[in-house]
């Protein structure tokens, strides 16, 4: 018997395209924002290795700050492609699957991270954030199929607030899982020759190596957990979606290259928005440093704070991250309280400012108690920066039915942001330290702010 499609605006429709957000959001706060940026140091006996890829001999740090870079550039290259497709193919489903898959290929394939093998073990670093990202150019491209207009908001949030709830879910069991690996059927024993014979100071130092590696393998089977996770949850939505709307075209060149000609139009028609030209050239440098801090923030806990020892290490940094996705609910509901009363720009400058203080306060910063800190702080403003720099920018857009190719160009801005702060923050760590990478950032946040304050009031056109 066939099934039935669910209806657009239903709530059965609209909560299966919700549902992708618990699906695939454990891979941002496990994968890309917490566990593997400890285990990946953990690789590293010393602050001062090296690590050999392609050719080259490199920071670990830097290692990894450049395929997140050329990850990015590749998104940022294929997104308008990809996007052109899902307009007029009308088999987006598809093309979500396949990506979602790679992704979840690429997580549970960090299993077997390894500096032997450093390349292999970089395709599935690179799989995991290739498939996230290009998985989203789909969902985001299903809202209008299945939701009507005064629907889209109080969807799109219900799918970001499912996304929390199930991503601190795995993470809070992940993280039980590398603290306490004995409860989950690991194996923390030491050799019997050891406790026989050995001294009290052998047993203890021991003990402590077999616990440690207990909680290496607790990470790695956490990997595994993300891939499975992200898979089996995203069934429901991949039953109920439709496979899309087909206008029964091929994929030809000119399909390929609609959304780099939709870009084009948009660049043409933003030389006659002032305001819009203004604000997104301030958006494209200040988002560069945002989302560069918030891509290498557990990287720089890391490596840069002087944690007692390695449980201490790996449970402060996970708590930290746990602190930032609560505090940001917190910051994005102040920061559009701020907007409301203040107005969008001049909140954005403060939010701005903070970035750029913060930035300060990173340079200086040394014990776990300054790290919590600042936490806490780039909590409050990510969650409401995120937040607020999309809506303003929703704000300032044209009396057009064309929103899909203004926030595609968006994305793009973004997409091409990361890649420049992400090479500019590996060339400073690369040849300094990380923190004077993360206070070069403040650059960013000055010149953005300096962005922000020539935005025009009102709507002024171009000639």
């Amino acid at each position: 018997m066939a099934r039935t499609p669910a209806v657009k605006g239903s709530k059965k429709l609209l909560n299966a395209w919700a549902f992708y957000d618990w699906a695939n959001s454990v891979y941002t706060l496990t994968i890309a924002s917490s566990i593997f940026p400890i285990f990946y140091s953990a690789l590293f006996s010393t602050d001062d290795e090296l690590v050999s890829a392609f050719g080259f001999e490199m920071k670990p740090t830097v290692l990894i700050e450049i395929i997140t870079a050329f990850t990015f550039l590749i998104v940022a290259i294929s997104s308008p492609i990809l996007s052109g497709i899902a307009d007029y193919v009308g088999n987006k489903k598809n093309f979500m699957k396949f990506f979602c898959y790679l992704g979840s290929i690429g997580c549970v394939g960090l299993y077997w991270f390894d500096l032997d093998a450093i390349h292999m073990s970089l395709l599935f670093y690179f799989m995991g954030l290739l498939g996230y990202w290009g998985s989203l150019v789909f969902y985001n491209s299903y809202l209008p199929d299945i939701a009507f207009e005064e629907q889209q908001d109080r969807i799109s949030a219900k799918g970001f607030s499912m996304g929390y709830i199930g991503s601190v879910l795995l993470l809070v069991l992940n993280l039980a899982m590398v603290m306490k690996p004995e409860y989950f059927g690991f194996d923390i024993g030491i050799a019997d020759g050891i406790s026989e014979n050995g001294s009290e100071e052998e047993i203890e130092a021991a003990m402590k190596a077999a616990r440690n590696a207990a909680s290496f393998e607790a990470m790695k089977i956490s990997f595994i957990t993300v891939g499975i996770w992200w898979a089996l949850f995203s069934q429901y939505t991949f039953v109920v979606l439709p496979k899309g709307t087909s206008n029964g075209q091929k994929v030809t060149k000119d399909v390929l290259l609609n959304g780099f000609r939709e870009l084009k139009g948009v660049w043409q028609q933003l030389r006659q928005n002032l305001r819009l030209k203004r604000y997104l050239e301030a958006f494209f440098v200040f988002s560069m440093a945002v989302q560069t801090i918030m891509l290498i923030a557990v990287y720089f806990g890391e490596k840069e704070i002087g944690w007692a020892d390695d449980d201490q290490k790996t449970t402060g940094l996970i708590i930290s991250i746990l602190v930032i996705q609560l505090v940001a609910i917190l910051g994005a509901f102040l920061t559009s309280r701020a907007s409301d009363k203040f107005g969008n720009i001049k909140t954005l400058i403060v939010v701005n400012a903070i970035w750029m203080l913060l930035c300060v306060y990173a340079f200086f910063m040394k014990t776990p108690q300054e790290f919590y800190i600042a936490a806490g702080f780039v909590g409050l403003v990510m969650g409401g920066v995120q937040s607020l720099a999309r809506s303003t920018y929703s704000k300032f857009l044209p009396e057009t039915e064309d929103t899909t190719s203004y926030f595609s160009f968006y994305d793009v801005a973004e997409k091409i942001g990361i890649v420049i702060g992400m090479v500019i923050f590996a060339i400073v760590d690369e040849k300094y330290n990380m923190r004077w990478a993360i206070l070069f950032l403040v650059v960013f946040f000055l010149i953005g702010i300096v962005l922000l304050f020539r935005v025009p009031k009102e709507e002024k056109a171009l000639s």
